[in-house]
């Protein structure tokens, strides 16, 4: 069903993914002066002005993320798939902060990265993701506890 408390967990996490999605996830800014360089999950735009699609990995896997977790919440009627996908869909999200991280540190050597507040969100629905896995398999023993009383 539709209505259960996993259901919930999965709808904020698609929320919160669609929000790292739209917004920044960080800048550089250089050690001197001059104007900061702001990164998104598919480009980073320049000080100058300039476009560069170098993370759009990160926007890859987030895109994933997003139909992965859509067809999570209405595969409701087999538990141990849902599970599965919550766990598929938390793996690439902690693939994404490991990139996420790595790029942070690598793109832009000379210049201070700072984070942004929409970087925090795949962290959120991994969080979210757990605990709508936990609450998939408790569905799942209270079926088979269910069953076995019959």
């Amino acid at each position: 069903m539709l209505q259960r408390k996993q259901t919930i967990y999965l709808l904020l996490a698609l929320a919160t993914i669609v929000a790292c999605l739209c917004l920044p996830i960080g800048s550089f800014e250089p050690k001197g002066m001059g104007l900061s360089n702001v990164m998104t999950n598919l480009w980073i735009v320049r000080a100058d002005g300039v476009t560069a699609f170098d993370p759009w990995v990160l926007f890859a896997i987030l895109i994933v993320c997003c139909p992965t977790v859509l067809f999570t919440i209405f595969d409701y009627r087999n538990r141990r798939r849902q599970a599965r996908f919550c766990i598929f869909v938390m793996l690439l999200l902690i693939g994404w902060c490991v990139l996420y991280a790595a790029f942070s540190q690598l793109l832009f050597k000379d210049m201070i990265f700072h984070v942004g507040f929409a970087s925090a969100f795949p962290l959120v629905s991994l969080i979210l993701l757990w605990l709508a896995r936990r609450a998939v398999l408790a569905d799942e023993a209270l079926v088979r506890a269910a069953d076995r009383i019959r």
